[in-house]
């Protein structure tokens, strides 16, 4: 019944409630009316409740689905955790996600950060908006097993403990309903520690001294009341600890009147109570503080504050004209604070898997682009290796934020779009910084795509000829499944075969396949499928053409040579099939510039650039990570209607060498690497030119 209502309350919003938008009256009318001038219509699609904005017919506008799995999509599964950890991970907990009656009052009756998240609407093309959760679904945490799932959840992928915000007002307290169950129920394992988030409550959702909801009144008295207040928690024998010390963090340090002063009577207090010496950390979110000026004895990283990537907000296509936001590269922020040197005071590091605040300034969201679960593990990975490890082993704590901040689009929680890849990756970072890699035998891998399956022998033929260990996988069609096994049966071959809906010809097949790939540890692919090309005389010569160029006996080998010896190759073309990108490029610029956009390439120079023509070549699977960490929803995908050029999946074509170059890679010839002459085709026989 609940998740009903909740999807009914998106549609009619998204559909008729643009009047509950904070936007001006003006700008709400021209919004509505953009959006129904754009979109034929909104819908509740299927009984899975994805949500749909449907295109214009008349003028192709993409789809947005918030709530269908995107290339990347990771379910839950099992893995093994390194031992000891290399490092204690700490996420940030936020615990808005239950009504009380304050936010009853500010707010309207009912109110909870989901009523944040279930608005949100994309402001840009690409814009994942809203983001909906999956396992956990829309919980209510006044429900004790919620809390317990959460931990256990977090206990799997690697995460060490939960930093609850803890909102205390002068004795007032809002929130505690989630701490206070956690304390209540020993079974509730998972260790956790406190941070007073000591700053106002003002309509603006950032604590600056606008339209205040709750004040923060600071006084001696209101120190010691303080520390009266959380010494339960710091007594449970689950309670965080750093060098056997309790560990408790203050958000804004800064807004203490005294914050020395303070630090001294907590430290007495706890000395005379019977806890004993508490470890204190000042969170950097606002300012840089040496916790040793303010009697503190750590500081803690709170990224993305504090740093300041670039404004990409200029190079966004708009769906909303009226957006006021910024749309920053999260990319430079991951980069930046991970390179950072350690100071030589105390400091646990930070680090931020994405961030959008969307859902809770409408219109004038924070939006950090290229965010990705692999960037995050690199990132996770990074921070331990290189800065963590600094730290002696007994505070070696890297704080994540965040676990749950929804309306902030900090979340390793698992979503509709992404499900279990955000927890995926931190277990991953923790193998990786213990020296775990993937298992995967290094070998060359085929990735076939069979529409035709009768066409399975010649390839085959060709593989085994070439006397390499491949591993073989085959995609295909649902409704061709059982005539590929047959095939395979018939050829005994030793192979993968995965299924998919018609959709996205081969290319998008390939990327779900070679998404899985990246993250198993394989290198290098070679991407082949059953071209016929029924619109052309001469489809079965291109075919041909292209398999005895790319997987000749003497030639599989060195270029699989190649890709071992040289890692600054990415891609290997056909000889003759490498084309100007100018090349039939009428119907494909759109959205090859719209790709550049939302993968975060720079703009192709149309003279100098080039592609692979025919979508068969070999590739280093790292040349198309951006393509992959972009993570495109297959609903993006047109759907299949004999198109011979324009779709998502011809741009793709053209992105792969624009993506080997942004990662460094470049493209040679499998003439040019086997030592033979490269032959240049004045006029590409195989499909038109634009003029």
């Amino acid at each position: 019944m609940k998740s009903s209502f909740l999807r009914d309350a998106l549609f009619h919003t998204l559909r008729f409630g643009f009047r509950l938008l904070p936007l001006r009256e003006a700008t709400r009318d021209r919004w509505r009316q953009r959006f129904l001038d754009r979109h034929a219509q909104l819908v509740p699609d299927g009984p899975r409740g994805h949500w749909t904005i449907h295109e214009s017919p008349s003028r192709g506008i993409p789809r947005h689905r918030a709530g269908e799995p995107a290339i990347g999509s990771t379910p839950h599964r099992k893995g093994a955790l390194p031992t000891p950890l290399p490092a204690t991970l700490v996420a940030f907990y936020l615990p808005q996600f239950h009504p009380i009656p304050e936010n009853d009052a500010w707010w309207g009756e009912g109110f909870t950060e989901w009523r944040n998240v279930t608005r949100a609407m994309p402001q840009f093309e690409g814009h994942a908006q809203p983001r909906l959760p999956s396992a956990l679904g829309f919980y209510d945490l006044r429900i004790k097993d919620v809390m317990r799932k959460q931990m256990q959840l977090a206990r799997e992928y690697g995460i060490g403990a939960f930093c609850f915000y803890h909102y205390w007002f002068a004795g007032k307290q809002l929130l505690q309903a989630p701490a206070e169950q956690w304390l209540s129920d020993p079974s509730l394992d998972l260790p956790i520690c406190l941070c007073w988030a000591n700053e106002n409550w003002s309509r603006r959702w950032d604590g600056r001294a606008d339209d205040i909801l709750i004040a923060q009144d600071h006084s001696p008295e209101d120190d010691l009341a303080f520390i009266a207040h959380v010494a339960p928690y710091l007594r449970d024998p689950r309670y965080l600890r750093v060098d056997g010390k309790p560990l408790l963090l203050v958000y804004r340090a800064g807004l203490l009147p005294d914050a020395a002063t303070t630090a001294k009577r907590w430290r007495e207090w706890c000395h005379t109570h019977d806890i004993g010496d508490i470890t204190l950390a000042c969170v950097q979110g606002f300012e840089r503080l040496d916790p040793r000026s303010i009697g503190f004895d750590a500081a803690v990283e709170f990224p993305p504050n504090m740093a300041t990537p670039t404004n990409i907000t200029a190079q966004q296509r708009l769906i909303n004209p009226d957006y006021h936001g910024q749309v920053l590269d999260w990319r430079e922020l991951a980069r930046e604070v991970s390179t950072r040197p350690m100071p030589d005071y105390t400091l646990f590091p930070g680090v931020n898997p994405a961030w959008d605040n969307e859902p809770r300034r409408s219109g004038r969201g924070r939006v950090y682009a290229h965010a990705s679960p692999r960037g995050y593990r690199d990132w996770l990975e990074q921070t331990i290796t290189q800065r963590a490890s600094k730290l002696p082993a007994p505070q070696r704590l890297v704080f994540i934020n965040a676990w749950n901040e929804w309306a902030e689009g900090a979340v390793l929680e698992p979503d509709m779009r992404l499900d279990h890849a955000w927890l995926d990756a931190t277990r991953d970072a923790l193998q990786r910084a213990s020296g775990i890699t993937p298992g995967t035998r290094v070998r060359p891998c085929v990735i076939i795509h069979a529409w035709y399956p009768e066409l399975l022998d010649e390839i085959v033929a060709a593989l085994r000829a070439s006397d390499l260990d491949w591993r073989i996988i085959i995609t295909t069609a649902y409704e061709r499944e059982v005539t590929v096994n047959k095939r395979v049966a018939a050829l005994k071959l030793d192979c993968e075969v995965h299924a998919f809906p018609n959709h996205g010809r081969d290319i998008l097949p390939f990327l779900q396949v070679a998404d899985r790939l990246l993250n198993e540890g394989a290198d290098t692919v070679l991407k082949l499928h059953t071209k016929r090309s029924t619109h052309r005389n001469d489809g079965d010569t291109w075919r041909k053409e292209l398999l005895d160029r790319l997987l000749a006996a003497h030639r599989a080998r060195a270029i699989y040579d190649a890709f071992a010896h040289d890692s600054g190759l990415g891609l290997v073309a056909a000889e003759g099939h490498v084309q100007p990108l100018h090349y039939f490029w009428g119907a494909n610029q759109d959205t090859v510039h719209y790709l550049c956009t939302r993968l975060g390439l720079s703009m192709p120079d149309t003279e100098r650039d080039h592609f692979v023509a025919g979508s068969m070549l070999w590739l280093r699977l790292r040349a198309i990570r951006p393509l992959l960490d972009a993570h495109l929803g297959p609903w993006e995908f047109e759907a299949e209607a004999g198109q011979v050029d324009g779709t998502l999946a011809h741009a793709i074509e053209r992105i792969f060498t624009l993506s080997s170059r942004a990662e460094g890679l470049r493209l040679e010839t499998a003439a040019s690497i086997c030592g033979e002459p490269d032959t240049a085709i004045p006029t590409y026989p195989y499909a038109r030119r634009d003029h």
